[in-house]
């Protein structure tokens, strides 16, 4: 996660389920996005609404870290455009932990997909200005 953006942090936890990032700041700078579901076109194989289920669909493991995410082993696709009032945003989950950060409406979501991990039925409305 220490990388320069653009590739692919991958780790284990809890001893057996892979969990992929894709690294989003400069090099020595701890930052990056969790991928935490996909909806799969082609070349998944089981769901991927869950951030173990990705790795397990696209046989993401520890041999795919730092791999650069623009080349052609790994790589993110560009997505269809999402309209902001489908994006919800809320909580991240599992990081209670993180104290006051913890509670930093840093989960993104698609309001209607059903390959969101966790589904919410709550959830604000993103305010682009949130991210920048």
């Amino acid at each position: 996660m220490y990388g320069h953006a653009g590739v692919a942090y991958v780790y284990l936890i809890y001893g057996i389920h892979h969990c992929f990032n894709a690294v989003t700041e400069t090099d020595g700078y701890p930052g990056a996005v969790l991928v935490r579901a996909i909806e799969p076109l082609e070349n998944a194989e089981g769901r991927g609404n869950g951030p173990a289920l990705v790795c397990r669909a696209l046989h993401i493991d520890r041999g795919c870290n730092g791999l650069d995410l623009t080349g052609s082993m790994l790589f993110i696709e560009g997505a269809p455009i999402v309209p902001d009032d489908r994006v919800r945003t809320g909580p991240r989950i599992g990081v209670d932990y993180a104290g006051d950060w913890a509670s930093h409406p840093w989960r993104l979501w698609v309001a209607d997909s059903s390959s969101v991990s966790r589904p919410r039925v709550t959830g604000t409305t993103l305010d682009p200005a949130m991210l920048g």
